[in-house]
């Protein structure tokens, strides 16, 4: 079964470009949002396993965002991205309960796959 996405990034541009490459890489995006708001009614509606989530949102922030939705009942893995390499820091990331930022210059890659499926973690 792939893993279900949720993209939540305010550009249009950027989420089409993020379902296609999710899409190579074998994940399923259920739900795609703009905003907030949006990516929290999209979360409820779609239960995904996980979402991709930009740190700069122009209506709110995107770490306050990760954590409400690393918070959730079901505890999707959320990623953290940014065009800006240095946006957040690891500890920043983690303290949402994200579990890991990837820049959007190193999209795709194996790491963003790992990260968003669990796959090669050591439990």
């Amino acid at each position: 079964m792939k893993t279900s996405v949720l993209v939540v990034d305010d550009e249009r541009p950027f989420r089409a470009t993020a379902v296609r490459m999710l899409a190579r890489m074998g994940l399923a995006v259920v739900a795609e949002a703009g905003t907030p708001d949006e990516a929290m009614t999209a979360a409820r509606e779609h239960r995904p396993q996980a979402a991709l989530v930009d740190v700069r949102l122009p209506d709110g922030d995107g770490l306050e965002l990760a954590a409400a939705l690393a918070a959730l009942p079901w505890r999707p893995r959320v990623v953290v991205t940014s065009t800006d390499p240095e946006a957040t820091t690891d500890e920043r990331v983690r303290a949402t309960g994200a579990v890991g930022f990837v820049a959007k210059e190193d999209l795709p890659g194996n790491r963003l796959r790992e990260l968003l499926t669990g796959d090669g973690r050591k439990e």
